[in-house]
């Protein structure tokens, strides 16, 4: 019998907890930044308060936190192609804890089109979850203890101090406010590895009907 299942019940849920676990493990041996719990949990909230402020339902942001909370257990199986096997591996998961058909195919719809390669917003669910995902820069999320051995992920990410998303409902504006450090890492440096990021994070918001902007330093840049 299909239940309306919520973050909390997907939280208590041991194998998407060991997913995540193991997935972050996995990713850290090959050397990336931090997937694991505090990812999971800041994406999920971010998504619930883009959902949030544009008005969805509540059905759609309990669906919009399930789906950013389990956005990167693919990565269990391997970095290259982890939103397909995390959509197929959120299926699974979510029709044994009784999730609707139709709810089930919106979440792993999300989960499979966040990575900006080959992601598209295809509903307000996963446009949500893009913002949210993408806007997850921070100093906290590297893991390399030596800066001198930073590639450049890790020291755009070391540099920025502060990250915020701001969705202003009332001005259908979307804005992504950054504070860098630019004696770790130039502005130019973000632009270079996160510019096919920004290009999704726009469309994302287009199709919510919001204009995206991102902010550094208090100027202006897109």
């Amino acid at each position: 019998m299909a239940t309306a299942v919520t973050l909390e019940d997907v939280k208590r849920d041991i194998l998407t907890d060991t997913l995540i676990r193991t997935g972050n493990s996995n990713l850290g041996t090959m050397g990336f930044t931090e997937h694991g719990y505090r990812h999971s949990n800041l994406v999920s909230n971010i998504a619930q308060n883009v959902a949030r402020r544009l008005g969805f339902t509540k059905r759609e942001i309990e669906l919009t936190a399930i789906a950013g909370y389990m956005h990167d257990i693919g990565n269990v199986v391997n970095r290259d192609g982890h939103h397909l096997s995390g959509a197929i591996l959120s299926y699974y998961i979510l029709e044994r804890l009784g999730m609707p058909l139709e709810e089930i195919g919106t979440v792993v719809a999300a989960i499979g089109n966040h990575d900006e390669e080959t992601g598209s917003p295809v509903n307000n669910i996963v446009a949500a979850l893009i913002l949210a995902d993408k806007s997850d820069v921070h100093r906290t999320r590297v893991r390399n203890t030596g800066i001198a051995n930073f590639d450049i992920h890790d020291r755009v990410n070391y540099a920025v101090e502060r990250s915020f998303l701001r969705v202003a409902d009332d001005e259908r504006t979307i804005i992504l406010e950054l504070e860098i450090d630019q004696s770790i890492s130039p502005v130019m440096d973000y632009f270079e590895i996160f510019l096919t990021r920004m290009l999704l994070c726009r469309r994302s918001a287009n199709f919510l009907g919001c204009r995206f902007g991102l902010q550094i330093n208090g100027s202006k840049l897109i």
